[in-house]
């Protein structure tokens, strides 16, 4: 019994298209991101479940003071909101283009998912820079809720 060595075709560098390879680009970002967001989410798990009081310390007044007052966590909740969601929607790219085969509706489909990615990390990012610039909301009449 003899074992093979499968040779697979490569493509000589005098007989690649010039410009930017985004497939291989792709591919490297999500093996990059995935190891980042395990990181990131393990440290968030840690900092907002297990350390100080564990579950019962998460509220409104926790957030405020404790997390989005200090410009660490900012950053760090930012890179993971927008790390998780690019590399969520490249995922979805590579499900579409696995199983979309006209190349229009594939197009279309992509385009919509990376405009619904960039609308929620615009949304996301609004969000954490507000709460960085004033936590406090604003209720009915004169009320409002501030730590």
């Amino acid at each position: 019994m003899t074992i093979e060595t499968v040779e697979y075709p490569r493509t000589p560098m005098s007989e690649r298209k010039p410009g930017t390879n985004w497939e291989r680009i792709g591919w490297q970002y999500m093996r990059v991101s995935g190891v980042l967001l395990v990181i990131l989410v393990f440290v968030h798990l840690y900092s907002n479940l297990i350390a100080g009081d564990g579950v019962s310390q998460i509220g409104f007044a926790f957030v405020v003071e404790n997390k989005f007052s200090v410009p660490f966590w900012l950053i760090w909740d930012g890179l993971l909101l927008v790390l998780a969601l690019i590399h969520g929607t490249n995922g979805m790219r590579t499900l579409v283009n696995d199983y979309v085969y006209k190349p229009g509706p594939r197009k279309a489909l992509t385009v919509t998912l990376w405009i619904a990615c960039a609308v929620e990390i615009i949304l996301g990012l609004i969000v954490l820079i507000a709460f960085a610039v004033e936590p406090c909301i604003a209720g009915p009449g004169s009320a409002s809720i501030c730590v």
